[in-house]
């Protein structure tokens, strides 16, 4: 093993730059990553600008993490293999003994590191891990499809899940971005009637050969209006954080149907109770998921062939990688990875 590895710290909001770090050993119930790819999530924005005052610099950012594991801590279960497999998203490990633990809600865990924020994350060659927030990689997928299954993929699956839609219903996704493209492949595949809904004529083939059975152009159209022409959607999972274009949507919704809430914005979301009551309609957030829903999301996918529209970057070439994520231009996920680039399509 190398006595040093490279990582990119963010040392100043905004900013990130290549350090060399010695390697670490793993702590009781910790294992060490040797890491093959790091996907570039949008919460990375967060994380590099500094925006949560508590978090402490320098850090490295990423959560959305795959390696094989280079070195086990006392205490780790025997699950865990030197040379395995293994990935690490947002949750960065559960503590067992909180009251959501004890219940076996262990994504809601307050106790539990938030990777890439609260503890370093995988813009670096190595990583330690909690072994609680270990994910099993299956051998179908490689390192740089896996990667972003670990955040975008199993926050959608988990908020389709959770929907309350059966086969055949209305679902409509709302936001074709990250997030959205992966959305679209799921529900498709669970058998949903899936509207994609986005501003813009551009990404309307791709929403189409996504997954999507018809595409609403928001600029164009009113796409409550349109929903409620299809009898309501049962579900619309919205990965955007503009509210105002979110809580225009509701009217959409079916009786009984269920607005489930990915994107975070800043500004609240304006609801018209009365359309909650009258059609007993709800609102859910989701959040990403426990490492059991993440192997869930990742068998999902190698058994239906759904798999994130990816490019790569080597990670000397995080920022520029990270700047072209903050702006829009990619399609879908940029990944970062160790050794050779290559593109994944």
């Amino acid at each position: 093993m190398k006595k040093t590895y490279r990582a990119m710290q963010a040392t100043k909001p905004g900013m990130l730059e290549m350090v060399e770090r010695p390697t670490p050993v793993p702590d009781a119930g910790q294992v060490l990553i040797e890491v093959e790819a790091c996907g570039i999530c949008g919460a990375d924005v967060s994380d590099i600008e500094g925006a949560a005052p508590t978090l402490q610099s320098p850090r490295v950012p990423g959560h959305e993490v795959v390696g094989r594991i280079a070195a086990i801590g006392a205490g780790t279960p025997s699950i865990w293999k030197i040379g395995q497999r293994v990935g690490v998203g947002r949750l960065g490990g559960h503590c067992n003994k909180c009251p959501q633990c004890r219940r076996g809600q262990f994504q809601l865990c307050q106790n539990q590191p938030i990777v890439g924020a609260s503890c370093e994350g995988g813009y670096a060659e190595m990583m330690l891990a909690r072994s609680t927030g270990l994910i099993s990689i299956p051998d179908e997928l490689n390192a740089e499809e896996a990667a972003p299954i670990l955040c975008a993929g199993v926050a959608t699956f988990n908020a389709l899940t959770k929907s309350g839609a059966e086969a055949g219903d209305v679902v409509a996704v709302l936001g074709i971005g990250g997030l959205g493209h992966m959305a679209l492949q799921y529900a498709r595949r669970m058998g949903f009637k899936v509207v994609a809904a986005g501003r813009g004529t551009d990404i309307a083939d791709d929403a189409l050969a996504l997954g999507a059975h018809v595409y609403i152009d928001t600029n164009q159209e009113d796409a409550a209006a349109r929903l409620q022409a299809m009898g309501g959607a049962k579900a619309i999972v919205t990965t955007i954080g503009n509210t105002a274009v979110v809580s225009a949507l509701l009217r959409g919704l079916a009786p009984q149907g269920r607005l489930i809430v990915l994107g975070v914005g800043k500004d609240p979301l304006p609801i018209s109770t009365g359309q909650l009551v009258v059609g007993e309609r709800s609102i859910a957030g989701s959040i990403t998921g426990s490492p059991y829903e993440n192997e869930k999301a990742l068998d999902f996918s190698v058994l239906t062939g759904v798999r994130p529209m990816i490019e790569t970057m080597p990670l000397e070439n995080a920022f520029i990688a990270y700047q072209r994520m903050k702006r829009g231009d990619v399609k879908f996920r940029m990944v970062l990875t160790m050794g050779q680039t290559r593109d994944v399509r």
